[in-house]
């Protein structure tokens, strides 16, 4: 059954674009859902007074007196489930977060529940609330009468500088024109509609529009209420954003930091239309949608746009973006002969390109860019292009992959050709034999390396034999060839080489692969082997510790199984997560796998190179690529993801049948390693439109995140034939916070004009460390038997000593850590906020409730001391004194933690290196002690495991550490900035605390 959800609960599908709006709806009244503290439901009839003073509702047995509340009286309207009443079981699952709201009032601070039919009904009663509460005290009348806003006056003026005739009226197509031009994704056909429609209510129809007209016509396509909504939850005055209240936005909601007013004042500048916005610092509602919609407030963390890892770690420690085979991008099969497909793979960041090296009829090499016959390229073209783009959009070191099929005499010319015309950038110098790892990326800058076979060390000829490398024999076989190449006796393959060719191979020798313990014992750095998928796969499913400890010193290269004759793409995750560095693709084949190595190759400034994740390059290290559950040392993480709207989505493509209508929803996707792997859809918009509103929260839990990628689909649930709308892939390490703008892509990666997702993206640690709560706000935490990390025995007493030793410490940083989180869960809550929200939010919330009151603040911060105590005078309400106990426990434990984390991080610390002591040893040991087979591998395990918890929990506490000291940071500055901290000189540090970490020795 099709899950959809309804928007057309508004009256006359009337949209809320504005406070005034908002008003007027109030006024009308509607229905809505009381809820009671027993959990049981009411409708009733909610409406605003004509004086605007208070709201009533009706029926109730108490009197009309009783059966209101007085805006004055109130402290806060909060969004979504954000009471105990709201948040008990037994109501939970009935209605969905964003069909809730409450109403904080009076000095008791009391709750009134309510539920409402749609999101857009909760928008309105909320904005107009809010809105009401900042200006009960001063404002009667109605919002929007008197002095022309902002914003009207911008469009006005709009209107007049395209009033060539200064008639006070325009022609309808010059009207179309202009809001086209001022939301360039708007199409043309909507807007006519709409002047159609106002014409026509209005009983003013004609060729030619008047200013009013004009203006209302505007205001009313051209406004987001869901991006309105969000402006007066943070405006002081309802209508535009002034420099405090960008700031605001910026730090609480975007994450941004170190943000000032002359930032604030240069995006005014940037993105606010009118003249007197940008004058006198003002953000009204289309500067603000401008921003929100520009690069500058991408969900795609700028810092990743450039390089922005570390590039000196040895080859090995990189996934390397690669090529299977780089053929004409329209058709694999029945492409035309050219070699596009090598300068838009380069162009992409790929760094591993393959060629196989064919004779050529006319004595030179040629490589084949297609399956028949006749469509061979010279190798001489295919290397100048190489040389021409090698570095046009990487300049780290590109691999060519070269499988030889031709004879010793071609293989002559090819080396020739190398040489002449790569010159320099051929890297030629042998390896050393003195080192243990390949050199980095960043050694490597500017260079070619040649992968292939190299003769063996005692071949004095100018050829010789060496055994053949599966790969590029399914080309053979449909271009006939196979039989004259294929040996005697069904052994393996044997090829010819040539002297000049074997010369050029130098780092990344091509040797083939026997087993795990003989390259342990035998393979050099500077060798590397290739598996096909299926190879690849048996191991990564049936000994993935094995594969991940192999790639920590060695390249492995994986191409796809010969039985994909459509080029389809294998999933390059399957193999990341055992760490192979090269999975090469089929880049002219678009799709979900090319999507997932598209995006994320995208994290390292598109360079072709990303560093694998530490506990996968570490020496010593636990990591099994198929864990079902968190890794030891590795915070999980949950991601929440807000889906909020879509914006001028195009039709899928193969639906030529269908009206113009799409009925869309939103498909996330998060893939990484087993445990990380989930889906969750949206409901459907029905009849949206192009901008359909979907405002559904979603939740994952992420164990890994430096492997995980989110990619979000929108699909057509209405299709005939495709169903595939747009995709957008990102790295999870890529997510900016707050709301951003998704800019989506067609099914090939291309970018789709003006067609955006807009979403919001809160990442918080996973609660207490246990399993992550599906909601992340329900039930307490005490009730839960805490979990510790522990070591393992490894059997040998000498080395199991040394960890046991660590126990008690590690049950301390556990306590420690532990013990803050749930103080801080605990507090949001009591604000009446997500665990995603910040300290500065929280203190915000405290203050707003007390600077609504008619008294003067009962409460302060004492901000001469560095862990500020939060002190009430004279009597206080119960949910008041609750916050300040939870602030209390929460300033304690965070003092706890600060006070302690060192000293426990050194008993970790030194656990970790005396255990590091035995690993030289640990052959011997395992010897003399006579550990064998199962037992043998069962002591490595352990030892492993150790080590990378002792090392993942001391790194835990020590970001804990400076987390808490990052909330005391905010707690000065919030308190300094709202008005409720007093002797606020003796703020911790000038500047937010942002020292680095100090790595931790591996």
């Amino acid at each position: 059954k099709k899950k959809t959800v309804s928007f057309s609960t508004m009256p006359n599908d009337r949209k809320i674009n504005s406070t005034a709006a908002c008003i007027a709806f109030m006024l009308e009244g509607c229905e809505l859902k009381k809820v009671r503290s027993n959990s049981r439901m009411y409708s009733r009839f909610f409406v605003l007074d004509a004086d605007m003073r208070s709201v009533r509702w009706e029926p109730s047995k108490k009197d009309s007196e009783k059966a209101k509340i007085e805006i004055k009286s109130v402290k806060e309207v909060r969004v979504g489930k954000k009471t105990p009443v709201l948040r008990s079981n037994g109501l939970s699952d009935q209605f969905p977060d964003e069909c809730a709201f409450s109403i904080i009032y009076g000095d008791n601070y009391e709750s009134l529940d309510l539920v409402a039919g749609s999101a857009d009904v909760v928008s309105a009663w909320v904005m107009g609330l809010r809105y009401l509460v900042s200006y009960g005290k001063h404002t009667p009348e109605a919002p929007g009468t008197g002095h022309p806003s902002l914003r009207t006056s911008w469009i006005s003026s709009v209107f007049d500088l395209a009033d060539l005739e200064k008639s006070g009226r325009i022609p309808v197509s010059r009207a179309v024109q202009l809001i086209k031009a001022l939301n360039p994704g708007m199409k043309p056909s909507a807007i006519e509609l709409k002047f159609k429609e106002l014409q026509k209510a209005g009983e003013r129809p004609g060729a030619d529009v008047a200013c009013d007209l004009f203006v209302e016509a505007y205001c009313e396509l051209c406004t987001r209420p869901e991006i309105f909504f969000l402006l007066v939850q943070f405006s002081s005055n309802k209508e535009y954003l002034g420099l405090k209240d960008l700031l605001m936005f910026l730090e609480v909601e975007q994450g941004m930091e170190g943000v000032t007013e002359e930032k604030c004042l240069e995006i005014v500048g940037k993105y606010e239309p009118s003249k007197e916005g940008r004058e006198k610092g003002y953000l009204a509602i289309d500067g603000f949608t401008r921003y929100l919609l520009s690069a500058d407030c991408s969900i795609f963390d700028p810092q990743h746009r450039r390089v922005c890892q570390d590039m000196a770690q040895p080859l090995s420690h990189y996934y390397i973006s690669s090529a299977h085979s780089a053929r004409p991008l329209e058709d694999n099969f029945w492409g035309r002969s050219d070699i596009s497909g090598y300068v838009s793979a380069l162009g992409l960041g790929c760094r591993s390109i393959e060629l196989v090296l064919w004779d050529g009829p006319e004595g030179e090499p040629v490589v084949y860019t297609g399956p028949s016959a006749a469509s061979w390229v010279p190798f001489r073209a295919v290397v100048g292009l190489i040389d021409q783009h090698a570095f046009a959009a990487s300049a780290y070191p590109l691999i060519l992959c070269l499988v030889v099929r031709c004879s010793a005499a071609q293989q002559r010319l090819a080396a020739q050709c190398l040489r002449k015309t790569l010159g320099e950038k051929l890297y030629l110098e042998p390896p050393n034999p003195a080192a243990s790892y390949l050199p980095s990326p960043e050694q490597l800058k500017g260079r070619i390396l040649i992968k292939g076979k190299k003769l063996p060390p005692g071949c004095e000829d100018s050829e010789g034999e060496v055994s053949d490398e599966e790969e590029g024999w399914e080309l053979a076989r449909r271009l006939g060839q196979e039989d004259r190449e294929a040996s005697e006796g069904g052994g393996p393959r044997r090829v010819r080489l040539s002297r000049e060719l074997s010369e050029l191979v130098s780092l990344c020798q091509a040797v083939p692969f026997q087993d795990f313990e003989s390259s342990r014992r035998g393979q050099r750095y500077w060798e590397m082997c290739s598996f096909s998928e299926v190879e690849a796969g048996r191991f990564a499913n049936e000994c993935p510790a094995e594969l991940v400890s192999y790639n920590k010193r060695f390249l492995s290269r994986v191409y796809p199984s010969p039985m994909r004759i459509d080029a389809s793409n294998m999933n390059p995750q399957d193999f990341w997560k055992c760490g192979c560095q090269m999975v090469a693709m089929n880049y002219q084949t678009p799709g979900l796998m090319m999507d997932l190595n598209a995006g994320w190759f995208r994290q390292n400034g598109a360079c072709g190179y990303v560093l694998r994740p530490a506990i996968m390059r570490e020496e010593v290290s636990y990591f099994s690529a198929n864990a079902k559950d968190s890794l030891p040392g590795v915070p999980a993480q949950l991601l929440h993801l807000k889906v909020i709207s879509g914006q001028n989505l195009p039709k899928p493509k193969g639906s030529g049948a269908k009206g113009e209508v799409v009925e869309p929803y939103v498909c996330a996707e998060i893939h990484g390693i087993p445990a990380d792997c989930a889906e969750h859809r949206t409901k459907t918009a029905l009849q949206s439109g192009d901008n359909p509103v979907f405002d559904e929260s979603l939740e994952f839990q992420i164990n890994l995140p430096e492997l995980a990628v989110l990619r979000l689909v929108v699909l057509d649930d209405d299709y005939i034939g495709d169903e595939f709308i747009a995709q957008y892939t990102i790295p999870f390490e890529c997510l900016q916070p707050g709301y951003r703008h998704v800019p989506l892509q067609s099914l090939a990666g291309e970018p789709l004009p003006h067609a955006t997702l807009f979403v919001h993206v809160a990442i918080t640690d996973r609660r207490g460390g246990g399993k992550g709560h599906r909601r992340g706000l329900a039930g307490r935490r005490g009730r839960r038997v805490r979990e510790y990390t522990s070591t393992k025995a490894t059997g040998i007493k000498a080395i199991d000593e040394v960890f046991r030793a660590a126990t008690q410490p590690l049950r301390e940083a556990t306590d420690l850590r532990e013990n803050v989180q749930n103080a801080l869960v605990s507090f949001k809550e009591l604000c009446g906020l997500t665990p995603a929200a910040n300290m500065k939010q929280c203190i915000l919330t405290v203050a707003a409730w007390l600077l609504h009151s008619d008294s003067a603040p009962s409460v302060t911060l004492n901000l001469a001391e560095k862990y500020p105590p939060m002190e009430a005078r004279g009597p206080i309400p119960d949910l008041l004194r609750k916050v300040l106990t939870a602030y209390e426990t929460m300033i304690q434990t965070s003092r706890t933690l600060i006070e302690s984390a060192d000293a426990v991080y050194g008993k970790l610390i030194q656990a970790q290196q005396a255990g590091m002591d035995f690993h030289k040893e640990l052959h011997r040991i395992e010897a003399k002690e006579g550990l064998r087979g199962r037992k043998l591998q069962k002591a490595l395990e352990s030892f492993a495991w150790n080590i990378t918890v002792l090392k993942g929990q001391a790194d835990l506490l020590k970001h804990a550490k400076a987390e808490a000291l990052d909330n005391l940071w905010q707690i000065h500055n919030a308190g300094q900035s709202c008005g409720i901290g007093r002797n606020g000189s003796a703020s911790p540090e000038p500047s937010r605390p942002r020292a680095p970490l100090d790595p931790i020795p591996e």
